[in-house]
Formats: structure tokens, sequence, C-alpha cells
């Protein structure tokens, strides 16, 4: 009767041990489903948000927004700036290159963040601060980090080839004189 007994219990722990495993396994599948759920939301949210880019659909593109978001850019200095900021240096890019277009080449979601490495190509053909227009086809490699949250960008920073694109519109990077 005692072995029995305890058969019987020892098979009740060992459900029961079992059972709690499969339930923090389950948490966990669910847990990971749902980040793998929401890693796919921004980078649709991404996605889209280039294609209205592209399609140079302000209206979307500031939906896209959480009030208060910031941009960061090394050209622009240190400080960040608001999106609105930053859309009318967009729009001055767009001005000097009607046909500018954005390829994604990678898209990388992490928890909060989606990091794209994309191209930019485009013919200037309008003046690009102080910068006549040459009607030279251009090519430019940027990668951005987006920080996302409840479905809004909040932050991105943004490092792009912009020496690369100045000698295509045929700058020359000359050494400081000396005093």
């Amino acid at each position: 009767m005692k072995t029995l007994s305890l058969i019987l219990s020892l098979s009740l722990v060992l459900c029961f041990m079992v059972n709690c495993q499969d339930k923090q396994a389950m948490a966990e599948l669910e847990a990971m489903q749902a980040q793998e759920e929401l890693e796919e939301q921004n980078k649709e949210l991404i996605r889209n948000f280039f294609e209205e880019w592209n399609n140079r659909d302000m209206d979307k593109l500031n939906e896209r927004y959480a009030p208060n978001a910031k941009y960061h850019h090394p050209s622009l200095g240190a400080a960040s700036v608001s999106f609105e900021e930053a859309f009318e240096g967009i729009k001055m890019f767009w001005q000097a290159f009607p046909d500018l277009a954005v390829d994604i080449k990678d898209l990388i979601a992490k928890g909060d963040k989606v990091v794209v490495r994309f191209i930019g190509r485009g013919t200037h053909q309008g003046d690009l601060g102080g910068i006549p227009a040459t009607g030279n086809k251009t090519e430019a490699a940027a990668i951005e980090i987006f920080h996302i949250e409840n479905g809004k960008i909040i932050e991105a920073w943004e490092i792009s080839d912009s020496l690369g694109l100045m000698m295509q519109l045929g700058m020359e990077l000359k050494p400081k004189e000396e005093k």
C-alpha cells in the first residue's frame, strides 16, 4: 500500500511538473509569436513609409510619425530635428531630383527597432542647396534605424553617403588651407 501511495504521489508530482513546464513553454512560445508579429508589423510600417516616400504622399508620411518624433542625421549636427524640419530637407531633395526613388535592400526588425539599408537614385535636375542642376544621374546608399512605439515612428537615425553624392554632382573635397 505504501508503495502504491508513493507511486501515485510521484506520478502526481511528475504530472504537475510536466504540466507546469508545458504552461511555461506555451507562455514563452506565445510571447515569441507576439514579438514576431509586432516585428512584422513594424517592418510593414517602414515598407509603407518608403512606398509613400517614393509616391511623395506627405499626408500618409505624416501619419506614420508620432507627435514630437525626432530625426537624427550627422549632417544636421549633433542635435535632433523634428520630422517637420526633416521633411523640409526631403522636399528640397524632391525638387532637385524629381525622379528620386528609394530602393530597399535590407529590412531587419528586432524589438521596437527596424533597420533599413537602401539606395536612393535620381537625376539632378534642380538646385540643391546652391548647387545648380547638373543633369547627373546619382546613386547614394544609406542606413536608417527607426524606433517604433504603438505603431508610430518616434525616432529615426540616418547615415547616408552625402560625400559620395556631392562628388557625383561635381563637387571636390580639398584640404583646408593653412592660415
